[in-house]
């Protein structure tokens, strides 16, 4: 027996490849066949007999839909630079695409509520109904924002919010429906992007006092939400509402890659006419 080849350890790119391929339950076969490299010789990059390629890291973090700021990650782990930048918003050559985003969230009708937030769920830019909406409901935590301007930070959190039993939580009607739909999305999104951060969110989410001990462990049967309905308790009455998140496509810089934006809507007739008194617009 060569015990040499025995006790070569694991290398740091075969180890978060084989996270990653289990994360993503596939076998090395499986994967071999789509990334189109042998079984034998992917078995040889995750045991550390065999160094990968630059171009085979990117086809197999490809193969796997790997995000991009993971993508980084796997490449450094392969000894290689990273390719994928990461542009800060305030930028200059992000101009185009903060108009871009501010397009997005004008599009929405004058009861429209939409926002853009980071893969930490940070706000980064809001339209004026969402900017209303959050100065009626927090009042100064939300004062000194501007619609469709970007945020500086520390920027609120939508979810910090939500949960935040002195933030939007008691204004929150359907909280028992909202509040594990949204847990269930964030850890969601954990498990996809096995992202630091979003583990950090989730569990500074958790500490607010008063969720059910049940929320703490993931609900694997629960199905995902893609309209998720939110029902604000107001002097004025109820404001039934729903919420989509949509993305930016498929960008190849992280910053964009990991924005969405999310829109509330009117649910019903009654809905449109108390979110018109509310904004003064009856």
């Amino acid at each position: 027996m060569n015990t040499a080849v025995a006790a070569r350890p694991v290398s740091a790119f075969g180890e978060l490849l084989r996270e990653w391929r289990r994360a993503r339950r596939r076998s090395q076969l499986e994967l071999a066949l789509q990334a189109d490299v042998s079984a034998r010789h992917l078995s040889f990059i995750e045991t550390g007999r065999a160094t990968p390629s630059r171009e085979m890291v990117l086809a197999l973090a490809e193969s796997l839909a790997v995000p991009l700021r993971e993508r980084n990650a796997l490449l450094q782990a392969a000894g290689y630079a990273p390719v994928f930048r990461e542009t800060p918003l305030d930028d200059p050559q992000m101009a185009e695409m903060l108009r871009a985003i501010k397009l997005i969230l004008q599009q929405h009708g004058p009861t429209g509520g939409a926002v853009a937030f980071d893969r930490r769920w940070d706000v980064v830019m809001a339209n004026a109904t969402y900017v209303r909406f959050m100065r009626l409901l927090l009042g100064g935590v939300w004062e000194g924002i501007e619609p469709f301007e970007l945020i500086p930070a520390p920027r609120p959190n939508v979810l910090r919010q939500l949960f935040d039993p002195s933030g939007l939580r008691p204004f929150i009607a359907n909280w028992e429906v909202l509040a594990p739909a949204l847990l269930s999305r964030l850890r969601q999104e954990l498990a996809w992007s096995r992202d630091p951060a979003s583990q950090e969110l989730l569990q500074s989410v958790l500490a607010f006092p008063g969720l059910p001990d049940q929320w703490h462990t993931p609900d694997l049967e629960r199905p995902a939400m893609f309209v998720l309905p939110v029902e604000l308790r107001l002097p004025a009455g109820t404001l039934r509402l729903f919420s989509t998140i949509t993305t930016l496509g498929t960008p190849q810089d992280i910053t964009l890659q990991e924005l969405r934006v999310e829109s509330f809507h009117a649910a019903d007739a009654s809905g449109e006419c108390l979110a018109r008194k509310l904004l003064d617009l009856a």
